[in-house]
């Protein structure tokens, strides 16, 4: 997306990747739904949360790069960091439009219990049969006051693949892998994946950013 700045302001011109939650099917009629998360300091979401409501915006894509496989019947493992779970609500929501939904397990690593994004959607579905998903979302920062409560599992996203893997009894041959979030733990669960006898082909991947070209600000895309 790019934003050319403020009204009033001089011209400025700041490009961030996002992924798209929303579903193909809608595109046309209702646009692009996103997920973008508020980076203090960092140079586009400050800028974008001041903007008002109408402000025109530029975007290029999408991309079309991290895509399901087609009529693929195996378990369907996603693996998210942060707002990378935005193509797999996305992906999800399709299926759902093109009437096969296909067995999911979603883990979502955050820092804090208040940033599971699309938790009562995936939740909702998980509870009345909407969608056949298990949903397993982690937090980094247990002891942290922000998730004094909290008691589903700790840890990054990425350490708990291994146990998901075992208690679900996922093996490669009945198990596809997507994964979309920070290029470490991108890196991280791929290397445990194919430990476990996956295939590259297996491990679908999409980086927020290339390793070792991070955005400025902290916590990740701004």
């Amino acid at each position: 997306m790019f934003v050319e700045g403020e009204a009033g302001a001089p011209p400025r011109i700041v490009q961030r990747p996002y992924s798209v939650a929303s579903p193909p099917a809608v595109a046309g009629s209702d646009g692009y739904e996103m997920y973008v998360r508020l980076v203090e300091g960092g140079l586009f979401t400050p800028l974008l949360w001041r903007l008002p409501l109408g402000h025109r915006m530029r975007m290029i894509g999408p991309k079309g790069k991290f895509t399901l496989e087609p009529d693929d019947d195996r378990t369907h493992l996603y693996i998210s960091s942060g707002t990378g779970n935005a193509p797999f609500v996305a992906m999800m929501r399709q299926l759902l439009v093109d009437g096969a939904p296909r067995r999911t397990i979603f883990l979502n690593g955050v820092s804090y219990e208040r940033d599971l994004g699309y938790r009562e959607l995936i939740e909702g579905w998980e509870r009345d049969g909407g969608y056949p998903v298990t949903f397993i979302p982690t937090v980094s920062r247990p002891t942290a006051p922000e998730n004094e409560g909290w008691t589903g599992r700790t840890g990054r996203v990425e350490s708990i693949v291994a146990p998901v893997l075992d208690e679900l009894s996922l093996t490669p041959a009945d198990t596809i892998a997507y994964i979309c979030g920070n290029p470490d733990m991108i890196i991280a669960a791929e290397e445990t994946l194919l430990a476990r006898g996956f295939r590259e082909e297996q491990v679908k991947k999409e980086l927020y950013w290339p390793k070792g070209k991070e955005p400025g600000g902290p916590g990740g895309t701004e």
